[in-house]
């Protein structure tokens, strides 16, 4: 009795994951399709990456296959996702799509020729996800920065420009989520042509970056000087003067020339 009884449990498991199973886990993780494009379409200078849109454009294959997983995801898969799992596929799902809209519309100098007066490129509805209609402010601005708080988002997600911060090297992925967004945030602050960070100066010019966004790094990280000290890992003397009033922040010229790497 006791070995039928189980021979039915473990049945009943099998038929479960016969039909729930897409839903439970099916998805990748660990983002292998991107991982893909992007090992192979990015060319990394100094701080600085590039993407081929062009030779993606003449074999969008996998791109799009790995644009039809991420729409497959229900609300409901996605609600089944831990915190990190959640974001990483926010940040990827952002970042893919924008390169689908740039491929979708190349050759151009700059995604702000997509569009027109009234609609610009990140309001057009041209995807699906969680079982609706989006666009990439929805995805950046009414899902992550509403129900995540975590300000080194804005170093993750790319809008395909030069002034934006570099396209990650691969995707993000929940078991080194952190770690990754941490890279991404001092590769940006790394990058001269972006932020020139003298600590004997008496000002810092740094992207205007932090300054669209700078309440998301008041409510998540104190404030913008204390976020560039964390990340720069400031020893306390440094710490001091830049937190100090002394120090005045004024900003660089953002580039929306197009993050293209040239054959």
């Amino acid at each position: 009795m006791l070995y039928e009884e189980q021979r039915i449990r473990v049945l009943s498991i099998f038929i479960f994951i016969i039909f729930q199973g897409p839903s439970l886990f099916a998805f990748d993780h660990f983002h292998y399709k991107l991982n893909g494009i992007l090992e192979s379409h990015i060319k990394i200078t100094d701080h600085q990456s590039l993407f081929n849109y062009k030779k993606l454009k003449s074999n969008p294959k996998l791109l799009d296959s790995y644009l039809k997983e991420l729409s497959a995801v229900s609300k409901a898969d996605y609600n089944l996702f831990n915190s990190d799992q959640q974001l990483a596929f926010l940040i990827n799902a952002y970042n893919a799509f924008t390169i689908k809209l740039i491929i979708n519309h190349y050759p151009i100098k700059s995604i702000k020729d997509i569009g027109g007066f009234f609609t610009k490129p990140w309001a057009i509805e041209f995807f699906s996800l969680l079982g609706e209609k989006f666009t990439l402010d929805k995805i950046e601005h009414e899902t992550i920065r509403k129900n995540f708080k975590e300000a080194k988002i804005h170093f993750a997600v790319n809008c395909a420009s030069i002034g934006c911060p570099s396209l990650y090297k691969e995707a993000f992925i929940a078991p080194k989520l952190q770690i990754q967004l941490s890279e991404a945030s001092l590769n940006f602050l790394k990058n001269n042509t972006k932020n020139k960070i003298n600590l004997n100066s008496d000002t810092i010019s740094i992207s205007k970056i932090f300054d669209w966004y700078e309440d998301d790094f008041d409510k998540h990280e104190q404030s913008v000087k204390h976020f560039i000290a964390k990340i720069l890992k400031l020893n306390p003397s440094q710490k001091s003067h830049i937190l100090s009033g002394k120090v005045d922040k004024d900003y660089t010229k953002y580039d929306w020339n197009l993050n293209e790497w040239k054959d």
